[in-house]
């Protein structure tokens, strides 16, 4: 009998592994988080106290800030998409359910901050708050998204990113922008290396 014919039923029965959802490239993404946090937050952690490290102009560290952040959402955003293609059923539930966390996690922190800063008279606490509790929004966003698309890269970034945007919150001065910054901004680094490492592997 022909060796085709022995290995032919064999081969048909090893389908190839599907894909989960959200296996896309979240290199850019993370790229343009990573600059944001490490030119925004840095630029703010040299500017910032009674005495800064460098004299720049006030816009400059929120312009940083903005732009990382414009190029991180839109491609995250578009990543976003790109994973919901093809995805049916609970896969896709699962997904979207976890994409509407953006759109309930930063108004919830606006209440959050809005309401703190005015019932204690403290509007300047706006300026430390938002830093870190967006990237504590994020980092449990991160979690959700990690935790569907069973991806542990996504997934331990958001572990990494709401528990130190949470301890920055222990530091005095400009520690907590300087903990965003190589932190925050040094696992997005990392990730967006790691990246290529985690969709080689995937089956």
């Amino acid at each position: 009998m022909p060796t085709a014919a022995l290995t032919a039923p064999a081969a048909e029965t090893r389908a190839p592994a599907a894909a989960g959802p959200g296996e896309v490239d979240n290199r850019i993404a993370y790229t343009g988080f990573a600059f944001a946090y490490l030119a925004g937050h840095g630029s703010a952690a040299l500017s910032a106290g009674p005495a800064p490290l460098l004299a720049l102009p006030g816009w400059l560290p929120l312009a940083l800030l903005g732009a990382g952040l414009a190029v991180g959402v839109t491609a995250a955003t578009l990543a976003s998409v790109r994973a919901q293609r093809g995805a049916a059923g609970p896969d896709a539930v699962s997904g979207n359910l976890a994409g509407a966390s953006w759109l309930i996690g930063f108004p919830a922190l606006f209440l959050v901050i809005t309401g703190l800063s005015g019932t204690l008279g403290m509007p300047e606490l706006q300026s430390l708050l938002w830093p870190t509790g967006s990237g504590f929004v994020v980092g449990l966003v991160y979690l959700a998204e990690g935790a569907v698309r069973r991806n542990a890269l996504h997934y331990t970034l958001g572990a990494w990113l709401a528990l130190t945007s949470a301890a920055a919150l222990l530091l005095p001065a400009s520690g907590p922008f300087w903990t965003l910054a190589l932190a925050g901004g040094g696992a997005y680094a990392l990730a967006a290396a790691l990246e290529p490492r985690r969709l080689a592997a995937r089956p």
